[in-house]
């Protein structure tokens, strides 16, 4: 039979007189049993003991206190001494009846008239031993504490050694005695407020109570006995027991009042005997060792979440190394890379599943071999699913793998030992609310032990008594939790798909606003030719020289353009403008300052400019990695503010950092990158073929080599061919020549002459040869702005309408140098001084070559002239000057 419940009642008829020698013949037997207990071997007999009843530890039996809120206490001075007596709160609707029978209740006679364990059985008897499960043995009598016999008054060390034999236990036992003290209360909720307020103000690690029990007699009267028995009912759960239920040793208190209520109403002569206690007899059974009974269910969330760290790093690892945003620019929407990558991990983590049940049945678990496997596919597919949805919702909110890792770890196995306290104590307590477990169980950690849990419930419970495990008939079972969990998992599973959806969508575009604004962006058709009016700029005023012609024609040139509805040009830059926010009190920095630009097709236009002007920033505005602060740009009509997705379609990138997977080869690459610019068969072979032949990849077994074993050269010819591939009709190169050898440099040249035919290409470098060889046009930007633009040709005569002298010799003829300098320019102007090594810039207008051979084929006569030569302007000369200019105005401005 199971434990008693939280409150015990024992009644009795009228007519006691007509039943006073059946009591007396009869022995009331206690018993109770655990599916645990010896496993194995047979017990037909198990031990006898006396039974007792709870008494609390000497240090924390009830005292008065402060508050002085319940009387008849005794001082606090007697815990000091181990005196204090064991109190009984007692109540009725007839006090005087209910006196009379507490003080029937205990006893007075001496100690010294017990010899052995049998003479006691008649006793109230108790022990502050918790009452744990008894392995077939009260533990009380398996423990060097003392029984104690409660009495109604005790000498001062009274206590008495005797002979304890008990099934294996054969000890001498010291029964002590305890003054057992009733105390009249008004109601039974004052004894509850009373026995509540002593739980927790004794503070004890075991949870004992300082009231030792208590009764409410209620209507009880010479003819009706009715009681209601109150006991601490938290030593059936306390921590350190292995089993759901303990002694709550209840049994004794119940016969104790009855048999004071019968002494008081037909004799002391009368009583009911309870001799003892004792376990159910059993059989032999199969001694088996369940390893999923062992582990439990914290053990199996551990390697079911496993795949969490490993799907969010696969997520983390493309956004860190930007090769999301690289898959984006070459037409991969986020529908597809959704679809792909959710199916990856539903098929990986299903095969893993399904072999973690396989292994489990294999070597025989109960836990998988007894359990309905269709509700264990079921639960394990349906949270799947949702790890899922929490890997790709998490991987919004990191931008490194390393601390995503570590935060993914640090989650899945303290979510499993949290949820491994709480629910299992929240359950198998009985006390917790089940609403507030089913609130728990939304955190999915929470939800997925819950299931293990029942699961593991089912197949302890049916290896021990043969009966089946969890069936789907089951579920209906309202002490059964895994209807609730199958039901959270799948309505978090719909609720957060399309949220994780808006946030991986928001943090790969970089869009900071609202899902309404979002929806309204992807639901746009037609692009429209408009100009960007809103500045963020605000209270700054940005100041760029529009006094060069060049700049004004190619600002009126996009005025111009954008006024039509079609044309030739592939990208329109409208008046782009980029600011970073200072922080800490830092200035902002005008990264980008009102750059306007029109591309035709089969134009390279190259972008000039010292470290930090800007270059990098525009160019990473264009393909989309960074937001304009204002301004706007059109890529084949579609604006780079609302309609990247479409723009991606059509575009080709080398960023400055190549961004390529560390274990697929040059080959995959490009036939990766090819699939997604439509290419499959033949074509597409071809096509790779060619890409690694144009960047001087195909020989040396580089395509079929792991990126991670290339060269930085290797990796940076990789990242041009993958830009070229397909039919990009505009291709941005971030300084696609860093890093390359001559040969390499001039096999990639040739590659990008042969692909700007028909194809618009906007290329930064810092390499002039480069510039002059690839590009059409050039254009320099320094601190952010345009400061000219036109071919080369045009640039160096536009900016270049000199002779470069350079002269060396020893340090103290210098002014004879300058002097004659100026006798054959009187323009001249010396750029360049430091050890003697002199250059000068000689107007052309000027200067006649003929003149400059003669007149140094004198000077060395007189002279002692180390080297000196002459040169035209280069485009060297060009980018020097014009940058200098723009850093002094910028200076004096």
């Amino acid at each position: 039979m199971e434990p008693p419940s939280a409150a015990a009642r024992a009644t009795a008829a009228p007519s006691f007189r007509s039943q006073t020698n059946a009591i007396l013949r009869k022995n009331l037997i206690f018993q109770y049993s655990t599916l645990d207990q010896a496993p194995s071997c047979p017990i037909p007999n198990p031990p006898e003991w006396p039974a007792l009843v709870q008494v609390p530890l000497p240090g924390y039996r009830a005292v008065q206190d402060s508050s002085s809120l319940f009387t008849g206490l005794p001082d606090a001075s007697c815990r000091k001494t181990q005196s204090c007596p064991a109190s009984v709160p007692f109540t009725g609707a007839n006090r005087t009846l209910s006196n009379s029978i507490m003080h029937s209740l205990f006893t007075s006679s001496p100690l010294s008239n017990i010899s052995d364990y049998k003479s006691i059985s008649s006793l109230v008897l108790g022990t502050d031993v918790p009452g744990s499960s008894t392995g077939f043995v009260e533990p009380a009598f398996d423990s060097d504490r003392p029984i104690y016999v409660l009495q109604s008054q005790c000498k001062s060390n009274d206590s008495v050694t005797v002979p304890i034999t008990i099934g294996p236990i054969n000890a001498q036992k010291e029964i002590k005695c305890v003054q057992g003290l009733p105390l009249w209360r008004n109601s039974s909720a004052t004894i509850n407020k009373e026995t509540f307020q002593g739980y927790w103000k004794g503070k004890t690690a075991t949870g004992i109570n300082e009231i030792a029990m208590a009764y409410d007699f209620q209507d009880s009267n010479e003819k009706h006995f009715n009681v209601l028995a109150m006991y601490n009912s938290t030593y059936q759960n306390v921590s350190y027991i292995p089993t759901p239920f303990g002694l709550l040793r209840i049994p004794r208190s119940l016969n104790a009042v009855s048999n004071a209520y019968l002494q008081l109403v037909q004799g002391s002569g009368v009583n009911m005997l309870l001799d003892f206690t004792k376990e159910m007899p059993k059989h032999a059974s199969r001694l088996t060792f369940d390893f999923s009974a062992v582990v439990g269910p914290l053990f199996f969330e551990w390697v079911v979440v496993l795949l969490f760290p490993v799907m969010l790093t696969y997520l983390v690892y493309e956004k860190q190394h930007k090769l999301r945003t690289m898959m984006k620019m070459h037409g991969l929407g986020d529908g597809p890379y959704w679809i792909i990558y959710y199916m990856y991990f539903l098929v990986l983590s299903t095969v893993y599943l399904i072999l973690f049940v396989v292994f489990g049945s294999v070597i025989g678990l109960d836990f998988f071999k007894i359990n309905d496997y269709g509700i264990q596919f079921v639960f394990f597919f349906s949270f799947v699913n949702l790890q899922i949805v929490l890997a790709f919702l998490a991987s919004s909110f990191f931008s490194k793998v390393n601390t995503a890792q570590a935060i993914a770890y640090l989650y899945i196995f303290g979510s499993g030992l949290i949820a491994g306290n709480l629910i299992l104590n929240f359950i198998e307590g009985g006390k917790f609310p089940r609403h507030w477990i089913t609130v728990l169980e939304i955190v999915p950690a929470f939800s997925l032990y819950r299931g293990l849990y029942e699961l593991g419930q089912y197949a302890i419970t049916a290896s021990q008594t043969g009966n089946p495990g969890m069936r789907w008939s089951d579920l209906n079972d309202p002490t059964n939790g895994m209807r609730d969990v199958l039901i959270i998992i799948i309505l978090e599973w719909l609720i957060l798909l399309p949220i994780a959806y808006y946030f991986d969508h928001a943090a790969s575009t970089g869009h900071k606003s609202s899902p309404l604004s979002v929806i309204k962006r992807l639901l746009k058709k037609d692009p429209t030719w408009r100009r960007i009016t809103v500045n963020e700029i605000a209270d700054k005023d940005i100041h760029i020289e529009m006094d060069k012609l060049d700049i004004i024609k190619e600002r009126e040139t996009v005025d111009q353009v954008l006024q039509q509805q079609t044309s030739g040009y592939a990208v329109i830059c409208d008046d782009l403008k980029k600011v970073y926010h200072g922080k800490d009190g830092n200035p902002d920095k005008f990264a980008v300052q009102g750059v306007s630009l029109a591309l035709p097709y089969g134009e390279c236009l190259g972008i000039l400019g010292p470290n930090g002007a800007g270059k990098s920033s525009f160019i990473s505005m264009m393909i989309g990695f960074v937001k304009p602060t204002s301004g706007n740009a059109f890529v084949r009509g579609f604006s780079i503010q609302n309609d990247m997705e479409k723009i991606y379609n059509s575009m080709g990138v080398c960023p400055q950092n190549d961004m390529l997977w560390e274990t697929l080869t040059g080959r995959e690459h490009l036939q990766f990158y090819g699939r997604l610019k439509s290419l499959n068969g033949s074509s597409l072979d071809l096509a790779v073929e060619e890409s690694l032949r144009s960047v001087n990849l195909l020989h040396g077994g580089a395509p079929d080599k792991q990126v991670k074993k290339y060269s930085g050269g290797m990796r940076r010819r990789l990242s041009v061919a993958i830009s070229l591939i397909g039919d990009a009709k505009v291709v941005y190169m971030d300084e696609p020549s860093t890093g390359l050898d001559p040969a390499s440099r001039k096999s990639l040249w040739s590659a990008v002459k042969q692909a700007k035919q028909d194809r618009a290409i906007i290329l930064t470098t810092h390499s002039m040869e480069e510039a002059e060889t690839l590009c059409d046009r050039l254009c320099i930007m320094v601190n952010g702005s345009l400061q000219c633009i036109g071919t080369p040709k045009e640039l160096i005569a536009r900016y270049g309408g000199y002779y470069v002298l350079t002269i060396t010799t020893l340090p103290e003829f210098e002014q004879d140098v300058e002097n004659l300098v100026l006798k054959l320019s009187p323009n001249a102007r010396k750029v360049y001084n430091l050890s003697g090594t002199q250059k000068f810039e000689l107007p052309k207008q000027e200067a006649r070559i003929a003149d400059v051979f003669t007149a140094m084929e004198s000077f060395k006569k007189r002279v002692e002239v180390q080297a000196w030569g002459l040169a035209d302007t280069t485009m060297e000369d060009v980018f020097v000057k014009v940058a200098k200019g723009a850093q002094s105005s910028e200076e004096l401005s």
